[in-house]
C-alpha cells in the first residue's frame, strides 16, 4: 500500500483564493427555500446527463427520465435518422403522461414505431410530429403541426446523453476543457452495465459531498480493509494525488490505487485473491486498445503518479463519472426530490467478460462497490437531520475537503447570479 506524507493545511486550496478558508455555511442543505431557488438557477438551466447512447440501440428505442428538481418527465428516443431527441413527456391533448406503464412515476424503456396517448389515443412519430388525431373531425380548425410534442435540447459527449431544458450555452462550451481531455477513452467499448439505485434522505449535494473526499476513508472503511492495512490508513491518514478546480463549475480528484493486482496478496481479502478483483475492480485490464498508459488521454492521472488508481470528474452539478485504472468506470447521479431528499444511481461498466472468471471478477467489484456506497449513505440522514436542527450550520473543511468548499460555492454563486437576474 502506498503511504504519504500527512499533508499540510493550505497546499492546495491556496491555489484558489477565492475559495477562502472559513467554515462553510450548510443551510444551503437544509433551507426549503434555497432549495426552490436551486431548481430554477440550476437544474432547469444546466446541461445534465441523462444516459448513455448504448441504451438507445436501434430506431424507435427510447427510455424515460424523470426529473423531479426541474419539475418535468421526459422521453429520450431515437429517430429513423440516428438522431437522438428529448421530449417533454406529456400528450399535447389533455397533459397525460405519454409514456409510462403501470406507474406514471416510475422510469421506463423499450422500443417502438410511434407513441401513443394511453387515454385518447394520439399519435406522435419517433420526431415528436402529431401525425393523428381520434375523431379529428371534432375538433375546431385543429392543425396538427401546431400540436407535436414539446422537444428539449439534447447533444452527446463521448456517447453520454445530455439535455438541457433552457441552455445556456452549448454542451461543448459547458463541458469546456475538462471534458476535452478525457476525449477518446473507450467508454464505447464498455457496455457490460451494473446498476444501483436508492432514495437517499439527504440533500443532493452532502451525497456528491461523500464521494469528493477521501478523509473519512480510513475510519468509515476501515472494517472493508484486512486488519493490518486499516491500522496503517488509521495511523497515516489517506491523502489524494492530485486535485483541479480550473474547470470550474466542474472539478476533480485524483487518487492512489494502483494495486491490481497487490504486490502483497495478504494485503486484500480471501475472495478478492480467488477471484482477483475488488474494490478497484478486477484485477486484470481488458484486452482492448485505449487503456495502455500511452493510449489514456491526457486528462488522466494528472500528477502521473506510478501508484495511480482513480479518477473522479464531478461534472456540475449531478454527475460524477470515475474511471479506474484497471480498464473500467462507473458514474453517480444524484437528483434532487426534496430540500432532503434525492435519488442517488450508481452505475458500473465494464468491458464485457469473455468467461466465467471475468463474470466473477466484475461481479464482486460491483457488490464491493455497493457495500462502500451503502457505507457512505448510510451517514447522511444522520447528517442531514442534526444539521436542520441549526444547532450547527458552519462547519469547517480542512484542505483534502476542497471540492467540498468548491460545490457548495459554485452553488451559492449561481443561484445569486440567477437571483440577482430575475430581480426586476
Amino acid at each position: 500500500m502506498a503511504h504519504f506524507a500527512k499533508p499540510s493545511a493550505g497546499s492546495w486550496t491556496q491555489q484558489y483564493p477565492e475559495l477562502g478558508t472559513s467554515p462553510v455555511d450548510y443551510n444551503d442543505s437544509i433551507d426549503p427555500a434555497f432549495y426552490e431557488k436551486e431548481r430554477a438557477a440550476i437544474f432547469k438551466r444546466t446541461w445534465l446527463n441523462v444516459g448513455r447512447i448504448e441504451q438507445l440501440p436501434r430506431t424507435g428505442s427510447y427510455f424515460t427520465k424523470e426529473l423531479p428538481s426541474a419539475g418535468t418527465s421526459l422521453v429520450i428516443v431515437k429517430g429513423g435518422d440516428g438522431a437522438v431527441r428529448a421530449f417533454h413527456n406529456v400528450c399535447r391533448h389533455r397533459g397525460n403522461k405519454l409514456v409510462w406503464n403501470d406507474y406514471p412515476a416510475e422510469e421506463t424503456a423499450g422500443s417502438c414505431r410511434q407513441f401513443i396517448c394511453k387515454y385518447h389515443a394520439w399519435r406522435y412519430d419517433l420526431t415528436g410530429k402529431l401525425t393523428f388525431v381520434q375523431q379529428e373531425e371534432e375538433f375546431f380548425d385543429l392543425d396538427k403541426a401546431d400540436y407535436g410534442l414539446k422537444d428539449v435540447a439534447c447533444d452527446s459527449w463521448e456517447g453520454f446523453i445530455f439535455i438541457n431544458l433552457d441552455p445556456q450555452e452549448t454542451l461543448t462550451e459547458y463541458l469546456g476543457e475538462m471534458a476535452k481531455s478525457l476525449a477518446g477513452y473507450p467508454f464505447g467499448k464498455m457496455t457490460e452495465v451494473y446498476r444501483y439505485k436508492a432514495e437517499v434522505g439527504a440533500n443532493w449535494k452532502l451525497f456528491i459531498d461523500a464521494f469528493a473526499e477521501f478523509y473519512h476513508a480510513p475510519v468509515l472503511h476501515q472494517k472493508q480493509a484486512v486488519k493490518d492495512e486499516a491500522d496503517k490508513l488509521l495511523t497515516y491518514g489517506y491523502e489524494a494525488l492530485h486535485y483541479d478546480l480550473s474547470t470550474s463549475p466542474h472539478s476533480m480528484i485524483s487518487s492512489w490505487g494502483g494495486m491490481s493486482p497487490p504486490k502483497d496478496p495478504s494485503m486484500v481479502k480471501p475472495i478478492e485473491r480467488i477471484l482477483r478483483s475488488g474494490l478497484f475492480g478486477p484485477w486484470d485490464k481488458p484486452a482492448i486498445d485505449g487503456l495502455d498508459a500511452a493510449s489514456l488521454p491526457p486528462g488522466l492521472n494528472p500528477a502521473r503518479h506510478r501508484a495511480w488508481g482513480s479518477d473522479s470528474f464531478e461534472f456540475f452539478p449531478n454527475f460524477t463519472l470515475l474511471i479506474w485504472e484497471p480498464g473500467w468506470y462507473l458514474t453517480y447521479h444524484y437528483w434532487p426530490t426534496a430540500v432532503d431528499k434525492h435519488i442517488f444511481e450508481g452505475t458500473l461498466y465494464f468491458v464485457p467478460p469473455t468467461n466465467a472468471r471475468e463474470r466473477l471478477a466484475q461481479e464482486l467489484a460491483a457488490v464491493t462497490f455497493k457495500e462502500y456506497a451503502l457505507q457512505d449513505a448510510n451517514t447522511l440522514e444522520a447528517t442531514q437531520t442534526m444539521i436542520a436542527t441549526r444547532t450547527v450550520t458552519k462547519f469547517p473543511l480542512n484542505d483534502q475537503e476542497i471540492l467540498l468548499r468548491h460545490l457548495h460555492k459554485v452553488v451559492g454563486d449561481r443561484v445569486q447570479e440567477y437571483s440577482d437576474a430575475t430581480a426586476h
